[in-house]
């Protein structure tokens, strides 16, 4: 019923799908490969930068906050900053708000 010259090509056939599947998954895990080191890896170490910094605030540092507000830090705990916003005005933010410190010098609360 079958001849030969299909039942000797039949083995060789199977070893062919299996290389087109593995042919075919390539592109994704290329794709997966880039995005790693063009999104995710960046960011990890955007982030890892960030919690060294805000490890690192410490008492009279000039700081800027995510939503604008620039101050000196009065008071440091391991959650909550104090900002001195201007002369007497203190604000307490959690340690995440920092977005960047700044040189010192910068800001003034005379200016304010």
């Amino acid at each position: 019923m079958i001849s030969n010259a299909y039942a000797q090509t039949a083995p060789a056939a199977e070893a062919a799908g299996g290389a087109s599947l593995f042919t075919g998954m390539l592109p994704l895990i290329l794709m997966f490969v880039v995005l790693y080191f063009i999104m995710i890896r960046p960011q990890m170490k955007r982030q890892k930068e960030h919690r060294a910094m805000l490890d690192a605030l410490a008492k009279g540092d000039e700081v800027s906050t995510a939503g604008g507000i620039v101050g000196r830090v009065s008071k440091l705990s391991e959650q909550w900053v104090h900002l001195e916003i201007a002369n007497g005005v203190e604000v307490q933010l959690q340690r995440s708000a920092i977005s960047q410190v700044l040189p010192k010098g910068t800001w003034d609360k005379t200016a304010a």
